[in-house]
């Protein structure tokens, strides 16, 4: 795995050859797991884990909706920056947008829906978003 660093909310990697098709373009895929990643490290960048959040407190995000557009490729060994932000926040669902950028252009964009749902028992169950969660939330968008 490449790289990886995160500064509030931008996450960045490094397009590894496993990450590309023979031509050495990006497969699709791919982006779908670094908004993922993004995700989980937005998550910890607020000071809530998703580790934590799934062991300790038994919370799972699972995604709902994602869709990623793309506008040029990106190429084996190009370095992306992700930068997520969280658009929309419901009471049990929120909205996270991911921009990736290529040299400070923007090369594709994509969301994630996703619930925030109890794992405690067998079958999980859309919960409230806590409010200390709400709340690094809206503090963290602010600064954006």
């Amino acid at each position: 795995m490449g790289k990886s660093s995160i500064r509030g909310n931008e996450y960045q990697t490094k397009v590894n050859f496993g990450d590309c098709d023979p031509a050495g373009i990006v497969f699709y895929p791919n982006f779908y797991r670094w908004m993922d990643q993004s995700t989980h490290h937005y998550f910890t960048a607020l000071g809530h884990p998703t580790s934590h959040l799934v062991m300790k407190e038994k919370i799972g995000m699972p995604i709902v909706e994602a869709k990623c557009q793309f506008h040029s490729p990106l190429l084996f060994d190009d370095i992306v920056t992700i930068h997520s932000t969280i658009i929309e926040m419901k009471n049990k669902v929120f909205t996270i947008n991911h921009d990736f950028y290529k040299d400070g252009k923007k090369v594709a964009g994509g969301y994630e829906v996703r619930v925030w749902c109890d794992m405690s028992s067998e079958n999980m169950k859309a919960v409230t978003i806590p409010n200390d969660i709400r709340n690094a939330i809206n503090h963290t968008e602010s600064l954006v």
